[in-house]
């Protein structure tokens, strides 16, 4: 697993594509799994730090109950819909996935839980140059940076 300026240093401009994913928007999606095994997606914010990406749940929230359980997450940027006839412009969308370390308690705002992320693997997926075929990006710290194209 890995911080987030090992992806940054490996891959910059995929990882500066990620980047400006999830900060075009403040409002990301996260999923982490209930006692009984079984999914829960949470709306989240999360940031760039210090080259960790981190983020927080409030006091007695579910998501960090899970999180303090079993620290598997998925964190989803937020998806943009193209503008009709433009898909061209579509700038796709990113997720990464790994595990939530406890960073202590939430500083700035209401009491919460932070976390930071160990991340396994981040992808980004959009369309080719072209607007005519799909493309996910996909980076871990063990086999880097692939790519797949599908039409």
């Amino acid at each position: 697993m890995a911080a987030w300026h090992e992806v940054e240093q490996a891959e910059p401009e995929f990882a500066k594509r990620v980047r400006a994913l999830f900060d075009a928007r403040r409002h990301k999606t996260i999923a982490t799994l209930r006692a009984d095994g079984s999914p829960r997606i949470s709306g989240i914010e999360a940031a760039f730090e210090a080259g960790e990406l981190v983020f927080g749940s409030m006091p007695n929230a579910r998501k960090g109950a899970d999180l303090r359980r079993d620290p598997r997450f998925a964190l989803h940027s937020a998806t943009i819909d193209p503008i009709e006839g433009s898909e061209a412009q579509w700038p796709g969308e990113a997720k990464i996935s790994g595990r939530a370390i406890a960073a202590g308690p939430i500083t700035d705002g209401p009491d919460g839980d932070r976390f930071r992320a160990d991340i396994a693997e981040v992808v980004h997926t959009h369309l080719n140059d072209a607007a005519t075929m799909l493309v996910v990006e996909w980076w871990t710290p063990t086999h880097g940076l692939r790519r797949l194209e599908r039409e």
